[in-house]
């Protein structure tokens, strides 16, 4: 794919990169060429971020195949997460009234639609807290349910770092545009997948916030950052970066906001950019 961008002068001192559709290939692995450039990036001094829709327990085989554990924004920056010591460091939550409120909206704009929610606890494994509950009937957008099924009740009763609304057969775009007229600030609404899922999360909250979050403390101003991702709820970051760059398999409106555009996730795309500073 032909380059479509205005190169930064001078390298990154931080990269930050969505995880599925992204970082990882098709088959959900790191390529031994992306590994091998965030290697020489990381020791060159370059920090490295995971920026994700993925709950903290859904970090680990990320990290076990990369080899190391860098910092992680989790759930579209409503949780920052150290996996290496496998401990939440910040969370943002919807408070039980705007589950509710959004509940009662989802039902009057979208009938039918099932709803679930991610709560947090104090680790990504731990046990004690139901972290990913669904009310009766929900239908899974993915393969590898780990859910707790409750009642309605039951899910609204307790703060979550996002609510997950699902209607099968729609497209993801479609119910954005139907529920966010209807959302008045309870939430921001985002997707990561355009098969029918859309993702609340706390307002004002992105994967930008939380990168910002990690990267003050080290004096990284956006300007000095890289982004990647494919799909909307990567726009934020991408946007807020000095340098955002989309996938070759990106979502349109992704390619349409980003300073550059790359190969595809299975062609490397990620390691073809950051090889310009460390090939």
């Amino acid at each position: 794919m032909e380059p479509n961008f205005r190169e930064p002068q001078t390298a990154p001192l931080l990269i930050a990169t969505d995880v599925d559709g992204t970082l990882l290939d098709d088959d959900e692995r790191v390529s031994d060429r992306t590994r091998a450039v965030l290697g020489a990036a990381m020791a060159d001094g370059t920090r490295f971020v995971l920026a994700t829709g993925r709950p903290p327990r859904w970090i680990a085989p990320v990290v076990d195949d990369l080899g190391f554990a860098p910092m992680a924004v989790c759930a579209n920056g409503a949780v920052i997460y150290d996996p290496a010591a496998d401990r939440v460091l910040s969370v943002r939550t919807l408070s039980v009234e705007q589950l509710v409120e959004l509940a009662e909206i989802a039902a009057a704009v979208m009938p039918g639609a099932g709803l679930a929610v991610e709560r947090i606890g104090s680790g990504a494994h731990d046990a004690v807290t139901p972290q990913f509950v669904s009310s009766p009937g929900y239908q899974h957008a993915w393969l590898n349910p780990d859910n707790t099924e409750v009642s309605l009740t039951d899910l609204l009763s307790a703060p979550a770092i996002k609510l997950l609304i699902r209607r099968a057969g729609v497209s993801s775009a479609a119910m954005a545009r139907q529920l966010a007229p209807h959302v008045d600030g309870q939430g921001d609404l985002t997707y990561s997948t355009d098969n029918g899922l859309i993702e609340v999360v706390p307002a004002g909250i992105s994967k930008a916030t939380g990168i910002a979050e990690i990267a003050a403390p080290h004096g990284i101003g956006a300007e000095e950052i890289v982004s990647f991702g494919d799909m909307p709820n990567d726009i934020p970051m991408l946007t807020w970066a000095g340098h955002g760059v989309a996938m070759g398999n990106a979502h349109p409106e992704v390619m349409g906001v980003a300073d550059e555009v790359t190969a595809r996730n299975s062609e490397d795309g990620l390691a073809r950019v950051l090889e310009r500073w460390w090939g």
